[in-house]
């Protein structure tokens, strides 16, 4: 009894049995060929089929529930949650708006959006649209609130890992001396930095020497002209109470030693379909690549760190750059062949978790790992100081909780290029230091005590001390974070449903206790709306909530609101 299959296209064919089969020798070997053509006809169909299969994208459209709205995505794109009816289509294999991209999306009807992969989506009418060249992404009903939205994704897809980054980021300031140097990173004006701190009465914390400290990229040797005793530099910080922190990247220059050793290894990308080295373009001009998607990188990379650690006492590192951007699959080869973009960046954020001092700038997914995510620079302008309340809410709701709003006044160098120092706006560096002191993190880089008056470096002095005195019920949220996986910093939607907060961006929720209000524009008067409760101001003064008030604070006040009962 013989079966024939036949693929044809889409269809499964069966040519029944045929009983009535003369079993000659010549009918046998008429019938054993037809099987074999048959079988690498089926054979051929399925790989055609597979390549097909494996090529087609998948397309979503999701209507949105009455009075739903949606946060996700991107981090940078946190100004704009939740977003409108109308979004035009944005890209997490290619995009990351100089932060951090995770592949979720969370309502606050409790549904949630969670793929592995990256994929596109965009907004019409009042309709999401997702495409995916992987799987079709559908929503998941989790609750009926945006909290039950992503604690049930969270528990998931980014379970918390019950560990943090050091304790000191959450109870102390931190100085980056990217802003005061730039590109001069040297011995003598890091210490001078530090030694103002300390002469201005600031926190000791943990201090950053940022991009340039190196001979090169992929070296990891202080420059001898620059700093000339590195190692007597790293003590005298630690003596004055201060951890260290280095800046590094994922790139080495080409026509170097480092570079030529790392090519033989095959521990670089490589062009598409050379065995060369690939350059990559990125901010501070070509370079060559580790690639991170080869485990023995990784290890030879990590390995590198521990030795400049143990050669010069340092605590740990900022790791900047990994953005998708660079990372476009069509132009490079990689050791693992089916690397995407996401891929690479997510390997270059899993070197830092050998180090409990780390930040990071831009990542994917690692959500509820103990990895400090920095904001992306933000330019000294009122602008861009409301830009850090949304953005920290969306870091807070795609799982990274631990998070600091970029630098006091802004990390973009193009605003404090050839600055006239008489002309400075004070009051938004002010307020800028009131923004972050009641974030899970605050970091200084331009020195306060260079372009303030008397008056207005106290006032930052004492949200430094603010800051500190808070430091540990940032450090017990956090902690409860590690646990759960709840944000440090809260939307007020997330923590009050159906109180009308969907659309607030300029208030938020320190932990479950403290609703923080800044002001972010150049007048002194704003609108805060209390959920229901009795809340207890920064004055003393008790209010009952489920109202809207007008606040007047002078440039020396932070509104915060403890939640009484």
């Amino acid at each position: 009894m013989i079966s024939t299959i036949i693929w044809l296209k889409p269809r499964l064919v069966v040519i029944g049995y045929d009983t009535g089969a003369d079993f000659s020798l010549c009918n046998f070997k008429n019938t054993f060929v037809m099987i074999r053509k048959t079988t690498l006809y089926f054979v051929l169909s399925i790989c055609v089929f597979c390549n097909l299969y494996a090529q087609q994208n998948f397309h979503s459209v999701i209507p949105f529930f009455p009075d739903e709205r949606w946060w996700g995505g991107f981090v940078a794109m946190g100004s704009q949650m939740p977003y409108g009816n109308q979004l035009s289509e944005l890209d997490l294999s290619r995009q990351n708006f100089n932060n951090q991209g995770v592949p979720l999306l969370v309502s606050n009807k409790g549904r949630f959006i969670w793929s592995d992969d990256a994929f596109k989506f965009s907004i019409q009418d009042n309709k999401l649209h997702i495409q995916s060249a992987f799987e079709e992404v559908k929503p998941i009903q989790a609750g009926k609130s945006l909290r039950d939205a992503y604690l049930a994704a969270c528990k998931i897809h980014f379970p918390p890992s019950g560990k943090l980054p050091d304790s000191l980021f959450f109870s102390m300031p931190q100085y980056n001396t990217w802003i005061e140097l730039m590109y001069d990173q040297n011995q003598d004006d890091i210490i001078k930095y530090a030694e103002n701190i300390v002469k201005n009465n600031f926190p000791k914390g943990i201090l950053m020497v940022d991009d340039n400290w190196q001979k090169y990229y992929g070296n990891f040797e202080f420059k001898p002209d620059k700093f000339p005793e590195p190692k007597k530099m790293i003590n005298k910080l630690h003596s004055m109470g201060f951890k260290v922190m280095l800046w590094v990247c994922p790139f080495v220059s080409a026509d170097s030693p480092e570079f030529r050793e790392l090519e033989a290894k095959g521990y670089l990308l490589k062009q598409k379909g050379s065995s060369s080295a690939a350059m990559i373009r990125w901010w501070n001009g070509y370079s060559a690549c580790y690639d991170f998607t080869n485990p023995n990188t990784s290890k030879y990379f990590v390995a590198l760190l521990k030795d400049t650690q143990e050669r010069y006492g340092i605590d740990g590192f900022k790791f900047d750059a990994g953005d998708v951007n660079f990372y476009n699959e069509e132009r490079i080869d990689s050791y693992k062949k089916d690397a995407r973009s996401t891929d690479h960046t997510m390997a270059w954020a899993k070197i830092g978790l050998q180090f409990p001092f780390n930040e990071y700038r831009a990542c994917w997914r690692m959500g509820g790992e103990p990895l400090v995510q920095r904001l992306g620079d933000k330019h000294n302008s009122w602008k861009h100081l409301q830009l850090l309340i949304p953005d920290m809410i969306a870091a807070g709701l795609l799982g990274y909780s631990y998070a600091c709003p970029d630098m006091i006044g802004g990390g973009q160098i193009t605003s404090f290029e050839n600055l006239d120092s008489s002309k400075f706006n004070q009051d938004l560096i002010v307020r800028s230091a009131q923004t972050h002191t009641l974030m899970p993190m605050m970091q200084f880089s331009v020195a306060p005590w260079r372009i303030l008056n008397a008056k207005n470096l106290e006032i930052c002095r004492r949200m430094a001390d603010l800051h500190v005195k808070m430091g540990n019920y940032i450090l017990n949220c956090a902690k409860h974070s590690s646990q759960t996986g709840e944000p440090i910093i809260r939307h007020m939607e997330y923590s009050f449903p159906n109180e009308g907060f969907s659309g607030y961006k300029d208030q938020f929720m320190l932990g479950d206790k403290f609703l923080i209000a800044p002001i972010l524009t150049q007048d002194n008067v704003r609108k805060v709306k209390l959920p229901k409760g009795k809340w207890k101001d920064d004055l003393g003064k008790v209010y009952s909530g489920g109202i809207e008030i007008i606040v007047n604070a002078g440039i020396e006040r932070l509104p915060y609101f403890e939640k009484i009962k």
